[in-house]
């Protein structure tokens, strides 16, 4: 499973990726809102830090426009990933920009029905969100499933499943168990998946006991 960090905040996005286990950034107008900076700036700074893909989302509604604003972010450097949603206009832009070789992200996904539909306009990536299913009282996890299920069933479709609107560990290791290809995932969510009450127990012990042999490792 490859892990994409949700945020603009390109402090965070850098802090992360010096851990090696970032592999891409999933970003939206109101995450770089937040941030305060110019959304080009902002852009070209993470595709600087990351090498995989990142994806930076059209502010339009209707498909030329899309289209046109999809080019452009596109030439902001090659592993931009334009994302649009799951709307008839955002499908007609996915298609085209996916036909002109561009990575495109469909974002705002909730029912395979639609995620069927993204993965024959051609898109790279769905996102469908599971928190937000979760706080209408509907399943997150089984839509995860039902998509896996129906695109592992056509070898056509391309399209990776890229789980968004994660709220806690246990939704990317269910993801994981599923066959997810890729959890969007925010910052304080992944560094909380390095945390379990026995590690920091066994490494204190563990230290107290070296600490008795008088030892040290550079030394020699």
């Amino acid at each position: 499973m490859k892990f994409f960090v949700d945020t603009a905040d390109v402090a965070e996005i850098r802090d992360l990726a010096a851990t090696g286990l970032v592999d891409g950034v999933t970003t939206n107008p109101s995450l770089v809102a937040k941030s305060g900076r110019d959304f080009f700036e902002v852009l070209e700074e993470i595709c600087d830090i990351v090498d995989g893909p990142v994806s930076a989302e059209v502010a339009a509604t209707d498909s030329d426009t899309m289209l046109a604003e999809g080019k452009a972010l596109s030439k902001i450097a090659k592993n931009i990933a334009v994302k649009v949603p799951l709307t008839r206009d955002g499908l007609k832009a996915c298609k085209a920009l996916s036909g002109d070789g561009i990575m495109v992200n469909v974002t705002l996904c909730f029912s395979a029905a639609q995620a069927i539909l993204a993965a024959k306009a051609g898109a790279t990536f769905v996102s469908p969100f599971v928190g937000r299913l979760d706080d209408i009282g509907s399943d997150g996890m089984a839509l995860i499933a039902d998509i896996v299920d129906i695109y592992d069933a056509y070898a056509n479709f391309d399209t990776e499943v890229l789980v968004a609107s994660i709220r806690h560990p246990m939704h990317v290791v269910d993801s994981a168990k599923m066959g997810a290809h890729v959890a969007t995932v925010p910052p304080a969510v992944l560094r909380a998946m390095f945390n379990h009450p026995l590690t920091d127990k066994g490494l204190a012990a563990f230290l107290v006991d070296w600490e008795k042999t008088g030892q040290s490792i550079l030394d020699r």
